[in-house]
């Protein structure tokens, strides 16, 4: 099995990666994923550093540990900041300067680079500029543009694209064996993001949790009750991504404390605290990262819902990514007009920017509620309360 088949839909990006890994020259030091949110660019920079560590796309115990990211030639940066501190990128030079340990390459990939500023981008310009030879750097972006132009046209493009509902549903069909017609449900909700997807339609309890999300905009009945869901909302969210890291987490330390020849908590010696306090802070970036994530999921799942209100709003009986819904939609369609649904479709647009940022996640969630409960509340001028 390549380590390629789970980038659905992108059959283009698949051949141009094989053709680097197997075509004498073709290979290059630097690479731009881009693709909108949903399109898998950072699963398909973590296949292509599988491919290249281990020399090959076939799947094996080398392409796991990458894909998980554990493999020792392997340098992944992921951040839940804004901005990508220069001192993290002046780190990110220094390892790439190591030789690979066993692997022809070694690999760093930054999923983040938009999030670089000018100045620190140029910290990574010359690294890309004057490589090692044995160094790939894979940087990931939403598009294009969003990546500094010097850096742009030193590395080769890789764009992919959202795969087709089909696509999606196929996928989950014969990976995950699940049913044809949760298949198509699963793809259809999650929007065509093939994780999301999987989660859908392997977990009983999503269709309870989802119509809880669907639910929401029938409790925004009060300042009081605004405030008090969002609260629990952020509470929830912060207890769910806790108990999806937790294991990880656990496995990562216990790992680390093997590695460094350490017997028990109690006997950790000064010189390997730095490297478990390194563990720790990045542990706990990820748990921040997937609390925002849970967020993000539950303003995508109400996105969802306003876009179907706005279709029935206009006329539009086909396409609905909530078809199952037809009495939530038609009831809250016919309280408002389309104007005060696009209202409210920004609001969650603009707490989903939100979340990207060092905001208070309650403080995001309350706006939002607010915002969804009164859309009027809404300053042109300012795009906030």
């Amino acid at each position: 099995m390549s380590v390629f088949n789970e980038l659905v839909g992108q059959d283009d990006v698949i051949t141009q990666l094989k053709h680097a890994l197997y075509s004498p020259g073709a290979m290059t030091h630097a690479w731009l994923f881009t693709g909108p949110p949903g399109s898998g660019r950072s699963n398909a920079a973590r296949a292509f550093a599988a491919a290249l560590i281990s020399g090959g796309e076939e799947q094996g115990d080398v392409t796991a540990r990458v894909l998980k990211g554990h493999h020792e030639s392997l340098t992944i940066m992921s951040t839940q900041k804004s901005v990508i501190a220069i001192d993290e990128v002046r780190e990110l030079v220094t390892r790439a300067q190591s030789a690979p340990v066993n692997s022809p390459w070694r690999v760093v990939i930054i999923e983040d680079a938009d999030r670089m500023s000018e100045r620190t981008a140029n910290v990574l310009l010359k690294a890309i500029e004057e490589p090692p030879p044995a160094t790939v750097w894979l940087l990931c972006a939403p598009s294009p543009i969003d990546v500094l132009t010097t850096i742009r046209s030193r590395c080769r493009p890789v764009r992919l694209r959202i795969p087709s509902r089909d696509a999606v549903a196929q996928l989950l069909i014969e990976r995950d064996h699940v049913d044809p017609d949760r298949a198509k449900w699963a793809a259809a909700v999650a929007q065509n993001h093939i994780g999301r997807a999987k989660y859908m339609a392997l977990n009983e309890s999503a269709d309870e949790e989802r119509r809880q999300i669907l639910a929401i905009p029938g409790k925004l009945t009060s300042v009081g009750a605004t405030i008090r869901l969002a609260g629990r909302i952020v509470d929830e969210a912060a207890e769910t991504a806790k108990s999806r890291v937790e294991e990880r987490n656990a496995s990562e330390r216990s790992d680390l404390m093997a590695t460094l020849g350490i017997e028990s908590e109690k006997s950790i010696p000064p010189s390997a605290r730095s490297q478990i306090r390194k563990l720790e802070e990045e542990q706990k970036r990820r748990s921040v990262r997937a609390r925002n994530d849970e967020l993000d999921r539950i303003f995508l799942e109400l996105m969802s819902l306003y876009r179907d209100i706005l279709m029935y709003q206009l006329g539009i009986r086909e396409g609905w990514i909530n078809a199952g819904e037809v009495d939530l939609i038609s009831e809250q369609a016919n309280r408002d007009g389309p104007d005060t649904t696009l209202l409210r479709i920004d609001a969650i647009t603009e707490a989903r920017r939100r979340l990207q940022t060092n905001m208070s996640p309650v403080l995001i969630v309350e706006s939002a509620f607010v915002l969804l409960s009164n859309p009027w509340l809404l300053d042109d001028r300012t795009g906030a309360l």
